[in-house]
């Protein structure tokens, strides 16, 4: 950074803030979640102000307390410097043109087999920022080469690996196919996404099956039913990952049902579950939950709750950690959930100018999924029409969401 803090520093001053706390008792928060007996409080509050500083990186016995302290993930605040991706032609020698001509002859070895998961991981990286309409066609393509090589003789593990790789493609294309608007498609592929997952037993596939059931009844605005199919998913996923976005979803239905002690319960055990798992060897991957999701799934939570203080410094997390050093966004749609949230903020404070150039601003990118990016403009939109009705410049910015919702 510019100032010489370093990004951890920044962020763990910025969240304390956010959450209206004095350094001292941010500090002392430390105690609530440590075992082992903390130094004195004027001690604490000396390294809590040295690590706001950036002086020196907290150790790793206190890593997790500032974390748990501030409500959020330590490899969040804390990422490993060093995480390599695995390319087709790295790791196989293969590029697309051979794996396709080995499977049309039969030549299905593990190489293949592993060539395949590597496609597969990479269609599932692109989700967050390549066209839909593009990597649907692509998604369907080998979804199909791959329940066409069921035909030949496979043998048990094969089997079993080939499916659960075509349970994937079928959850990805069933997460495009909503997001283009194509409910109905979406619906039938994410149940032959569950049927999969069921017949080789991975509790991978069928919590994301769940998850984008619970997602599916979010945005409709069947909250009971989208904390009905978390809790069904989170039965069967075991320890995956799934199981924090299952209980975000779980905590995103409870905020909208107006129970805030619920929403903290399910985000609390949601950072709980994360902050025990180990760091992903790909946070592109859409079915992976990488550290920094959290702060995404705590701001739809704090936004619609009304604490914009703490929604508005997770907003700008989301939009910095979302954001190359070259400006490219990596993440573009919960960058523009971020932005609607900073919009709603703007607004409730009476700034109309600066909501609806936020509120555009999130309207503008190519990649978005029309459901989630309409429940949560639902929001602003809210805002606008209580407090801005008749203003020129936010009827005309609810005019464009109402094209977005139609869209749907």
């Amino acid at each position: 950074m510019g100032d010489g803090i370093p990004s951890w520093a920044r962020r763990i001053r910025a969240l304390r803030e956010a959450r209206g706390w004095s350094q001292a008792e941010a500090a002392e928060r430390m105690r609530e979640h440590s075992r082992a007996a903390l130094p004195d409080p004027d001690h604490l509050l000396r390294r809590w102000k040295a690590w706001e500083r950036g002086e020196n990186k907290p150790s790793p016995h206190y890593a997790p307390l500032i974390a748990a302290a501030l409500h959020t993930v330590t490899t969040a605040l804390f990422p490993p410097e060093h995480r390599a991706r695995a390319e087709i032609l790295g790791v196989t020698g293969m590029d697309t043109m051979e794996i396709v001509s080995r499977l049309r002859a039969s030549s299905v070895d593990e190489a293949t087999v592993q060539a395949l998961r590597i496609t597969v991981d990479r269609l599932c990286s692109e989700y967050a920022h390549r066209h839909p309409d593009e990597l649907l066609v692509e998604g369907r393509e080998w979804l199909r080469r791959i329940v066409d090589l069921q035909e030949q003789r496979l043998g048990f593990r094969q089997r079993r690996d080939t499916l659960e790789l075509a349970g994937w493609l079928a959850l990805l294309v069933g997460c495009l196919e909503y997001d283009t608007g194509d409910r109905r498609s979406a619906e039938a592929t994410r149940q032959a996404a569950l049927s999969l997952g069921q017949e080789v037993g991975s509790a991978g596939v069928l919590g994301w099956a769940h998850e984008m059931r619970a997602w599916f009844a979010l945005t409709s605005g069947d909250h009971r039913g989208a904390v009905a199919a978390a809790r069904a998913g989170r039965a069967v996923s075991g320890g995956h990952s799934v199981g924090v976005q299952l209980l975000a979803q779980e905590a995103k239905a409870w905020a909208r049902m107006g129970r805030p002690a619920e929403m903290e319960d399910a985000l609390e055990r949601g950072r709980v579950l994360l902050d025990s798992l180990p760091y992903p060897d790909n946070v592109d991957n859409h079915f992976v939950v990488d550290p920094s999701k959290f702060d995404f799934y705590a701001m739809d939570c704090y936004r619609h709750v009304g604490g914009d203080r703490l929604a508005s410094a997770l907003a700008n997390e989301v939009i910095r950690g979302g954001t190359d050093f070259n400006g490219f966004e990596r993440s573009p749609m919960r960058i523009a959930e971020a932005r609607i949230t900073l919009g709603v903020a703007a607004a409730r404070e009476g700034d109309l100018e600066g909501a609806v150039a936020f509120g555009r601003q999130a309207l503008t990118g190519q990649r978005k999924s029309l459901p989630s990016l309409a429940m949560v403009s639902q929001d602003l939109a809210a805002v606008l029409s209580s407090r801005f009705s008749g203003e020129t410049e936010a009827e005309a910015y609810l005019a464009q969401l109402r094209e977005i919702h139609h869209a749907r």
